[in-house]
């Protein structure tokens, strides 16, 4: 019996033992990493050695430690480390020393984040003053910190980039001159070349001789240009043929059309300048067009006109002297009026107009137009009703006595101050009467300085011309007689420069050959109908409009309204 129930016992408890219950209990039991303690302790019986053994024996926890990867000094802070090991209290003085690195950077900072902190944003206002934080000058303030690593100029082309050099003769008077440098300039440009500086030949009715450099300031010249254009004051020492510049057709762009397109340069002239290397285009009058050319073509030209060909300093300051003194000359400031009379011999010669004289002036005109212009003269029987037509088209020279007309019609009086630019006027003191007993107080610049003032210009009969064309520009009125380069540089510069607000008169010379030949015309009606047309004659820039004048009205490419 007792061997029954001791077998009854052990299979109920071998039972148990595989039920489900029971294999669910031991298996969290062995999950955690504290099982083996608590069941070597339990079996242990409490006894403390083998619980100190059991839990250094757990094949658990020294695996645990490592999969968590935690240093030494934090395992002992989680107690997951003996803290009286020695292992553990080195990690503690590690720990201690890395607080004590922190707490002190905290220190020291304290005191920089705080007056951060307690900064204004801008200034504090007390009153009306105001207090600002105070700032360090820093050379970044006038300098630019990267200039040194950056650097920049005007581009210019050098010596061995250039298409080739040209070479001009700039023909005429001065004035017509100027026009042909300005123009020089501009097919240097169309045409990326060099241009050497350009020689002033000598006119068969002026006779002079005078060089670039006697009437301009090359060096203010060169340098104004030199981000448009390079600009030599000579031809290069490397080519040797120098003499046959002008003279051998190899060197020789001729047969340009007037008013040529850049366009034309750019097809014609510029394959040959590229092959020669230097070549002299001749004639150059009239060569380069307005209206079939870039506009900034025709600006550089009014940059060229206006501001790179300047005087030299002795013929500005002289012009200074005579406009002052013509303000000056009824003992207070006045205003006076400039008048460019176009009527030298030459002038009358070549406009085969007919004006009034003797009959022995007559025949000496026309002896003398045979001879300087043999091919339009003719037998001269047709030069008559071709200086009929010509007056009533308003293309004759006005007379003396005409513009005296004119000017009184107008308004001014007896006592206006009338500067005469000139050259020797045909007919002399004879013809110079009218208009001076008409306005008394007519003065040319031989009148208003010494011989001595003027002798340093009479070298050259251009640094004349230059005087006059100065005080003109300056002149509180300007009057022209007759068309030609002077007078439509001095419109042209007077409205650029602003001077337009002063009147600058073109007298309508058809209207005045129609009204001046009605003997039935009284002064009256006379007068009004001069007044009526020269409301709109006075100067104003206009609209420009196909094939106009570059240089009397400048408005369209070169200037622009101002705000």
């Amino acid at each position: 019996m007792a061997e029954l129930r001791h077998s009854t016992v052990a299979a109920a408890a071998a039972r148990s033992s595989n039920s489900p219950a029971k294999r669910d209990s031991d298996a969290s039991a062995a999950s955690s990493p504290f099982a083996s303690t608590s069941s070597a302790r339990g079996r242990g019986g409490g006894d403390d050695d083998d619980g100190k053994d059991a839990h250094r024996s757990s094949p658990l926890l020294p695996h645990h430690h490592k999969r968590l990867g935690l240093p030494s000094p934090l395992r002992s802070l989680l107690a997951l480390e003996d803290p009286r090991s020695p292992s553990a209290s080195s990690s503690y003085r590690i720990l201690l020393a890395l607080l004590a690195f922190l707490l002190l950077a905290a220190a020291f900072s304290a005191t920089s984040v705080w007056s951060r902190l307690n900064a204004p944003y801008l200034c504090q206002k007390d009153g009306i003053t105001l207090h600002c934080p105070e700032t360090k000058e820093v050379p970044s303030l006038w300098e630019n910190p990267r200039a040194a690593t950056t650097s920049w100029k005007p581009y210019v082309p050098p010596e061995n980039e250039t298409s080739g050099y040209i070479f001009i003769h700039a023909e005429g008077g001065l004035n017509q001159q100027r026009i042909a440098i300005c123009n020089a300039v501009a097919i240097a440009k169309i045409m990326k070349a060099t241009l050497i500086l350009p020689v002033l030949k000598q006119d068969q009715i002026w006779k002079d001789q005078t060089k670039f450099e006697d009437i301009f300031d090359v060096d203010h010249f060169i340098n104004y240009l030199k981000d448009d254009v390079r600009i030599v004051r000579d031809i290069p020492d490397w080519f040797t043929e120098k003499d046959e510049l002008f003279t051998s057709i190899k060197r020789t762009v001729k047969n340009i059309p007037k008013y040529a397109s850049a366009q034309f340069y750019i097809d014609n002239v510029l394959p040959r300048i590229k092959e020669k290397k230097i070549m002299s285009i001749k004639p150059f009058v009239d060569r380069l067009g307005y209206d079939n050319v870039p506009m900034e073509i025709n600006r550089l030209r009014c940059r060229v006109n206006y501001h790179a060909l300047k005087f030299l300093p002795d013929i500005e300051e002289m012009a200074d002297k005579l406009a002052a003194r013509m303000r000056n000359r009824t003992g207070s400031v006045n205003p006076y009026m400039a008048l460019h009379l176009r009527f030298e011999k030459g002038m009358v010669g070549l406009s085969f107009c007919d004006f009034a004289g003797t009959r022995e002036e007559k025949e000496m005109m026309a002896a003398y137009r045979q001879k300087e212009w043999p091919r339009r003269y003719k037998n001269g029987s047709h030069l008559w009703p071709l200086a009929l037509q010509k007056r009533k088209e308003g293309r004759c020279p006005l007379e003396p006595g005409e513009i005296a007309i004119i000017l009184r019609a107008l308004g001014y009086t007896r006592g206006t101050q009338i500067y005469v630019a000139s050259g020797q006027v045909y007919g002399g003191k004879n013809r110079m009467a009218p208009l001076r007993n008409m306005f008394p107080n007519l003065v040319t610049k031989e009148e208003l300085a010494s011989a001595a003032e003027l002798a340093p210009f009479r070298k050259h009969v251009t640094s004349l011309a230059a005087l006059d064309f100065l005080v003109c520009l300056r002149s509180d009125a300007f009057v022209m007689t007759h068309g030609g380069n002077f007078a439509k540089l001095i419109m042209g510069a007077r409205r650029y420069g602003g001077r337009h607000r002063l009147k600058s008169i073109k007298p309508d010379k058809g209207l005045m050959s129609k009204s001046l030949g009605d003997p039935h015309m009284g002064w009256a009606a006379f007068s009004d109908d001069v007044v009526i047309t020269h409301q709109t004659r006075a100067g104003l820039p206009e609209p420009t409009f196909p094939n106009y004048d570059l240089w009397e009205n400048p408005l369209t490419p070169c200037m622009c309204p101002t705000a």
